[in-house]
């Protein structure tokens, strides 16, 4: 071979020898930077599977807080009813009452001696 040829082999032989680490070079720092950021990846996710059970647990205590809120919100509803039935109970006694009162202050002014033109004169009558 000539002299010549044999240089040129040898020099194409460098610069692909170059030219493969270079390319080596270029995908190691491509490589290392994409293995950086598959590990962050891969942490972030268990972090978030974490996060997410935790907010899975967090919505069930809700879940149980909120029945327990409704269910004093539905006693106490039915207590301020009663409260309300008691008070309407009260009411209509005192109605009641202040009839009975009535009836017997007409009864005791009926019963007290009076004369016949007193009664007539009030206009008042008695019933029995």
């Amino acid at each position: 071979m000539p002299k010549d040829v044999a240089s040129s082999e040898q020099r194409t032989a460098e610069a692909r020898a170059a030219f493969l680490a270079s390319l080596n070079s270029v995908g190691s720092q491509g490589d290392a930077e994409l293995q950086s950021r598959a590990k962050d990846i891969h942490t972030s996710s268990v972090a978030v599977a974490k996060q997410e059970a935790e907010v899975a647990k967090q919505t069930e205590l809700l879940a149980k807080h909120s029945a327990q809120y409704q269910q004093l919100a539905d006693e106490s509803r039915g207590k301020l009813k009663e409260i309300g039935d008691v008070q309407n109970w009260a009411e209509m006694l005192e109605r009641d009452l202040l009839v009975l009162e009535e009836t017997m202050r007409i009864v005791d002014e009926d019963a007290a001696p009076a004369s016949s033109a007193d009664r007539k004169s009030k206009g008042r009558r008695r019933w029995f």
